[in-house]
């Protein structure tokens, strides 16, 4: 079956500039255009669409969906059961939260005790499926499975106050590595705070005993080469990741 724009749009739930700007792009661009110009839209195009916003509830950016959806590699069926699988953690999660606000009711209305650990579960567990989600994958393959479900077995079990503090820690980083960057000197003493404050935050969700200097630099080095903790970085302030590198290189020296 063949659409117009505004007729996909409608279907879709997305604006007909969305699918525009979609098409300006070259991330979904119509079957064919009609002889009296309108945008004609297949059942391939479709399809993609539907990967497109799957992709985008997920978190990617134009870009990465263009970058996975075009690859020669590219697998629908395998993209769809990993959309499967992600909203089946998301439901989780929601789930998870759900019952945490209705404990919190209960509890404001004093019909039953709550514990402090109780009030956070909710938060963590959004913490570890959004770090899994987002780079469950590479993680995995560097670090292997046991250390990755001991650090979120780590995440699990933090206190009030290690919850609170990671979250301060994380704030920190990010601000300070901001103005260190931009001051563009990885030796200087901003800059190396900030190196201190992600080692700290790192030994927040790392099992005891897993801290070095070359995993920390190792880490860095990974944040540079992989795409997605680039972009996560340089989201901060451009060359943020290279710098980010170059600085805890200096520090763990």
């Amino acid at each position: 079956m063949e659409y117009t724009v505004n007729k996909l749009a409608k279907m879709s739930g997305i604006s007909t500039r969305t699918l525009h700007y979609y098409d300006e792009i070259g991330l979904l661009s119509p079957e064919r255009i009609s002889s009296n110009g309108y945008r004609i839209y297949g059942q391939l195009q479709v399809d993609l669409l539907q990967q497109i916003l799957f992709f985008r509830e997920l978190g990617l950016s134009l870009e990465e969906i263009k970058e996975i959806i075009y690859s020669k590699t590219f697998d629908q069926t395998l993209a769809l059961e990993n959309h499967l699988t992600a909203l089946y953690r998301k439901k989780e999660q929601i789930d998870l939260l759900i019952r945490n606000v209705s404990k919190t009711i209960r509890a404001v209305k004093g019909e039953i005790i709550m514990g402090d650990k109780e009030k956070f579960e909710g938060f963590k567990q959004k913490l570890v499926e959004e770090t899994e989600q987002k780079f469950g994958e590479e993680i995995r393959q560097k670090y292997g499975d046991k250390v990755v479900d001991a650090s979120n077995g780590k995440v699990k079990n933090m206190t009030q106050e290690q919850y609170a503090k990671v979250e301060q820690l994380s704030k920190e980083v990010n601000e300070t590595l901001r103005e260190a960057t931009l001051l563009g000197d990885p030796a200087n003493e901003l800059a190396q705070k900030a190196c201190d404050l992600h080692r700290q935050w790192l030994c927040y969700f790392w099992p005891d005993g897993m801290y070095s200097k070359e995993a920390h630099k190792g880490l860095a080095t990974m944040y540079c080469e992989d795409e997605r903790f680039k972009a996560y970085y340089d989201a901060i302030t451009p060359g943020c990741a290279e710098f980010l590198r170059d600085a805890i290189d200096i520090y763990c020296k």
